[in-house]
């Protein structure tokens, strides 16, 4: 059945109606930590809140990943109320979301950096700057502003960089006022201040990427990086994965939940304005998708080449040779490309300072080795061994036959699969963002913390993966028209 291009039009459109329409969730009247009572919360998984409720049986708990699928549950009805720190939206943010905060937790918690378990070094130079910072007023200033909208104070000039090492930071939120992505790429808030201070006092390069918080504590404690920021309370059970410097702020829980009389929300415009024109986030689209195409083409390159190796093995006359093949077919197949990133980030290429990108291209280059050594053995085997002796008895060397005659067959049989394991790869590089990459997912996921925009983001991303897919398949298939 042809589906005409109207088809995909109309299917786009339904969901972006859906997301237009107005708020499905509940309007709460909820004062105190008492009246939780049957609710269902919304939380990020690994915070406080998630260990405060996971055992009470009273209330239903609602994990999410970050602070937008928290509060988006929350406007759909999924949950009731979202747990998160008080100063996570500002005043703005709620207004434009249709949400208000309930009320604030019972317990107050004093705030910190983690560093690496073990960091004494770090962990002193950053206590002393905290309480210098204290003494000249620069730490209440920098809050002051960010909370109650007093001046700025003034960023201290840039002193030579002494220390041979950048302060390397994963910030795990990417709001404001805490930490956040400004115009320019720029890091601002309460946060990103005060770490960009101690970098220039400490005489270091200042560098901040986004991650999440789980991933973001594995790459501290394996070297990967010095700082975890995202509001972190002080609790025992992280003070046994991390040290904390001393505490710089002191905040409480907050619980937000719907504001019936707010507005009923922002127009389409409006949002393609806040999501692309403001702060220039359209910018951070184009470099995830520059970050997409490098990996995706490198990895496919990397690993044709290496596929072609896998394929001499599996037709190798040698059986150790085709055993090794299968082996490592096995396991790359056994294990969870996810897992395989990771463990090649924070393990194998741990201690030797190579890129994230470096890392994902060569990881994504080792699984689709075996899916094209795999697809080359079959299509050569898929030509009759009749070709292979015709060839010789004309006169053909074996390479002249082989390459004349026996490769252009396999290659139209082999090619549609190599196309779509292409595209495979292609889909799969949105993992890339568990290890600091600025990809298209990632970039998605920051634009959408910032504007708490649930949709907008994610359809731009799907129609980039969606036309990059096909321009892969329509170049393989040009190729192929050719042979």
């Amino acid at each position: 059945m042809h589906l005409k291009p109207s088809f995909f039009v109309l299917l786009l459109t339904l969901p972006l109606v859906a997301a237009c329409s107005g708020r499905a969730g509940k309007n709460l009247d909820l004062h105190s930590e008492e009246d939780l009572t049957g609710v269902t919360i919304s939380t990020t998984a690994g915070s406080y809140f998630d260990s405060k409720f996971s055992g009470r049986e009273d209330v239903d708990l609602f994990l999410v990943t970050t602070e937008t699928d928290g509060i988006e549950a929350v406007r759909q009805g999924i949950a009731d109320v979202h747990a998160t720190d008080e100063v996570a939206f500002s005043q703005s943010a709620r207004e434009r979301l249709g949400i208000k905060l309930a009320f604030r937790g019972e317990e107050s918690f004093d705030v910190a950096f983690a560093l690496q378990k073990g960091n004494r070094t770090l962990q002193e130079e950053k206590n002393r700057f905290i309480e210098a910072s204290e003494d000249d007023g620069t730490l209440d200033a920098i809050i002051s502003h960010w909370l109650n909208g007093t001046p700025e104070p003034p960023m201290p000039e840039p002193r030579k960089i002494t220390h041979p090492e950048p302060l390397r930071c994963f910030t795990a939120i990417n709001m404001e006022p805490v930490c956040f992505m400004g115009d320019g790429g720029l890091w601002r808030g309460i946060d990103a201040d005060i770490l960009r201070r101690f970098a220039i006092w400490s005489g270091r390069k200042f560098q901040m990427s986004f991650m999440d918080l789980g991933a973001g504590i594995i790459a501290l404690n394996t070297g990967q990086c010095d700082v975890v920021n995202a509001c972190l309370y002080i609790t025992e059970e992280r003070k046994k994965s991390v040290d904390f410097t001393e505490p710089y702020y002191e905040c409480r829980g907050g619980y937000f939940v719907i504001d019936g009389n707010a507005s009923s929300g922002i127009s389409l415009k409006d949002r393609l304005v806040m999501n692309l024109v403001e702060e220039s986030r359209w910018k951070l689209i184009v470099d995830g998708l520059w970050e997409t195409l490098k990996i995706t083409l490198l990895s496919i390159l990397l690993g044709t080449l290496l596929g072609v190796g896998i394929c001499a093995m599996l037709r190798s006359r040698r059986k150790w040779m085709r055993n090794l093949a299968g082996l490592y077919g096995a396991f790359i197949q056994g294990i969870p490309t996810l897992v395989l990133l990771l463990i090649m980030f924070y393990v194998v290429f741990a201690k030797v300072g190579v890129s994230g990108t470096f890392v994902a291209i060569v990881t994504f280059a080792l699984c689709f080795a075996w899916s094209a050594g795999s697809i080359f053995d079959s299509s050569i085997s898929s030509v009759p061994v009749g070709q292979t002796e015709a060839g010789l008895s004309l006169g053909f060397t074996p390479l002249r036959t082989f390459t004349g005659i026996v490769l252009p067959q396999a290659l139209k049989k082999g090619l549609p699969l190599f196309t779509g394991e292409c595209v495979t790869l292609l889909k799969s590089t949105s993992i890339v963002g568990y290890i600091a990459i600025m990809d298209l997912t990632r970039a998605s996921d920051l634009i959408r913390s910032r504007t708490f925009d649930a949709f907008i983001p994610l359809l731009i991303v799907t129609v980039a993966y969606f036309v990059l897919a096909w321009l892969i398949r329509l170049l393989l298939n040009l190729f192929l028209s050719k042979k």
